[in-house]
C-alpha cells in the first residue's frame, strides 16, 4: 500500500498550489484522508481532512477560507487546493489514510511528502 503526493513547488506569497494524493495497492474510496505538514524544526500538524464519502471536512484554523480539500473517488485522488499562500505555509505536506467513518484520528498509511515553499 502506497500513498503518493504531488503538486508541491515554489510559489510567491498570495499564490496558489493544488496538491494531489493518490494511492497504489488500494483504492482511496474507503478511506478518510488527512493532509498534514511539517515545517523545519517544528512538529507535524494536521491541516485538513475529508471523510471517505466527502461529506465531512475539517480544517486547521489558520488555513480556513484559504485551503479546500476535496476528493474524486473515480480518479482515486484527494486534492488540497491552497490559495492565498503565506510564507508560514512553507512545509513538507503529507497525505495519510485511515479506514474510518468521518475524519481520521489514527492514520495507518502515509505518503513520502511533497515540499511547498512560499517565498518571494
Amino acid at each position: 500500500f502506497q500513498l503518493v503526493e504531488s503538486g508541491g513547488g515554489l510559489v510567491q506569497p498570495g499564490g496558489s498550489l493544488r496538491l494531489s494524493c493518490t494511492s497504489s495497492g488500494f483504492p482511496l474510496e474507503s478511506f478518510a484522508i488527512g493532509w498534514f505538514r511539517q515545517a523545519p524544526g517544528k512538529a507535524r500538524e494536521g491541516v485538513s481532512c475529508i471523510s471517505y464519502d466527502g461529506f465531512t471536512t475539517n480544517y486547521k484554523d489558520s488555513v480556513k477560507g484559504r485551503f479546500t480539500i476535496s476528493r474524486d473517488n473515480a480518479k482515486n485522488t484527494v486534492y488540497l487546493q491552497m490559495n492565498s499562500l503565506k510564507p508560514e505555509d512553507t512545509a513538507v505536506y503529507y497525505c495519510a489514510a485511515e479506514a474510518v467513518n468521518g475524519c481520521g484520528s489514527d492514520y495507518d498509511y502515509w505518503g513520502q511528502g511533497t515540499q511547498v515553499t512560499v517565498s518571494s
